[in-house]
């Protein structure tokens, strides 16, 4: 039999992992392609043949996902891997119908197949769907670590949106370790905070190396998951965050619902400005789908900088790009401050937006009178930044995990909007790691 032509239906991530774990030195497949959604400008690459090793001495083209039935058709595609996260089921399925019409396989990898084992313990965190709160939980459970007097590597979920090759392996030790890699405000949102903390970063394209050079630097290794996928390296410690204001998305999205299912420790966040009714429906889906997991509960509660520059102002309110895209979001941290502290008015940003900012609008119309942070190069950041010039408004409401004050010209007064996790009652983040700690002494 020939080799079997395989598709990798993908977002600049999970995808390239897939591949390099299960099909990258297996001659009986042939990858012709890659698919890109979700993340804007990311397709007409090359996945680079350094990174694709010997059997792709061409590389692998990158195609937009549009192209992907006659990409089928005209490669004779047999198998289409799909490798991205945070969709519905319901678009999953409509992703198999329309790949099994054209004839070909739709086939999903699970995590035995595609999680690395690693020679250090490994906490991780993940979530049911994107903005759930990863970011402040995965810091919280650093500082734990640290206090403990261990060294740790923050294993980051892939963001590899420029130059593949360069980006295979990622180390950040320090802001200008951002600087030099051309970071894009995605990736410093998620960096930079476990930066300033004084944990070292990794991430990049090939895991594999990522993982072994991580392991020589630390004692415990912390996955710091996104969107909504389960971790690249097997975990010693799983913990799942779950959004009670997306009650009922934990068993409606893919592959949030696989984390639900596999966590040993769930996490209920944003309690203090959550419906009491949701929460109640989402903590009745804990009990049916993962009955055997402890449960912390937790509030995310929000500060201002100058809580005066927003009562009565007419407030642009900035928000986590992702969180409001394919997060679903059509509020963030911001929205809460500005009604917190007595904003007159949101000012709706559509109508000044412009290029990409625009285009985001567009695609996304769930998103009411807020600016979502896209930044996912220099051509986007720049059209976010003059967006934010065109805007009249009082105040620029910054509530993003990064200051964006450090990365783009805001001529209008700003301030920002900083957000942590605090658990209610007990158990504790640090009760339940308690056996984890004892576990990486030993090994120490």
């Amino acid at each position: 039999m020939g080799q079997t032509k395989v598709l990798i239906m993908g977002a600049a991530g999970r995808d390239f992992h897939n591949f390099n774990v299960v099909f990258r030195q297996d001659p009986r497949y042939q990858v012709v392609a890659f698919t890109a959604a979700q993340i804007p400008n990311i397709a007409g690459r090359l996945y680079p043949p350094t990174l694709a090793g010997p059997l792709y001495p061409e590389g692998i083209p990158i195609h937009a996902e549009e192209q992907l039935e006659s990409l089928i058709d005209v490669q004779q595609v047999e198998e289409v891997v799909f490798a991205y996260s945070d969709l519905s089921h319901e678009a999953v399925m409509h992703k198999a119908s329309q790949v099994m019409a054209r004839g070909a396989d739709f086939r999903l990898l699970g995590p035995r197949a595609t999680m690395l084992p690693s020679t250090k313990p490994v906490i991780s965190v993940c979530a049911v769907r994107t903005g759930c709160g990863k970011s402040p939980t995965a810091r919280k459970i650093a500082a734990i670590l640290r206090r403990e007097g261990l060294r740790v590597a923050v294993v980051r979920h892939p963001m590899p949106y420029g130059d593949l090759a360069k980006q295979a392996v990622q180390r950040f030790a320090s802001l200008d370790d951002l600087a030099r890699a051309d970071c894009t405000i995605e990736e410093m949102e998620e960096y930079e905070p476990h930066i300033v903390s004084g944990d070292l970063v990794y991430a990049g394209v090939d895991y594999e190396r990522i993982l072994r050079q991580a392991e020589a630097e630390a004692d415990v290794l912390l996955w710091d998951g996104g969107n909504n996928d389960w971790p690249f390296v097997a975990s010693d410690l799983e913990i799942v965050l779950l959004d009670p204001h997306r009650a009922g998305h934990e068993r409606s999205y893919y592959p949030g619902e696989v984390n639900l299912r596999r966590a040993q420790v769930l996490v209920l966040t944003k309690l203090d400005s959550a419906d009491p009714e949701r929460t109640r429906v989402l903590r009745e889906s804990l009990r049916k789908d993962n009955p055997g997991a402890t449960v912390i509960e937790a509030t995310m509660p929000i500060s201002l900088t100058d809580p005066d520059a927003v009562q009565g102002k007419r407030v642009l309110v900035v928000e986590d790009g992702p969180t409001l895209t394919h997060g679903g979001m059509s509020f963030g941290a911001g929205t809460l401050a500005a009604r917190k502290w007595g904003a007159c008015e949101l000012v709706d940003p559509r109508p000044r937006a412009v290029g990409s900012i625009r285009r985001t609008f567009a695609d996304h119309p769930h998103i009411g009178p807020l600016l979502p942070a896209m930044g996912y190069g220099p051509k986007q950041m720049c059209e976010l930044e003059e967006t934010i010039r065109r805007i009249e408004c009082d105040v620029v409401l910054i509530a993003t995990p990064v200051d964006l004050r450090r990365l783009l010209q805001i001529a209008q007064p700003t301030c920002r909007v900083t957000y942590e996790l605090e658990e209610t009652g007990r158990p504790t983040l640090r009760e339940v790691m308690r056996g984890f700690l004892e576990k990486v002494k030993t090994h120490a």
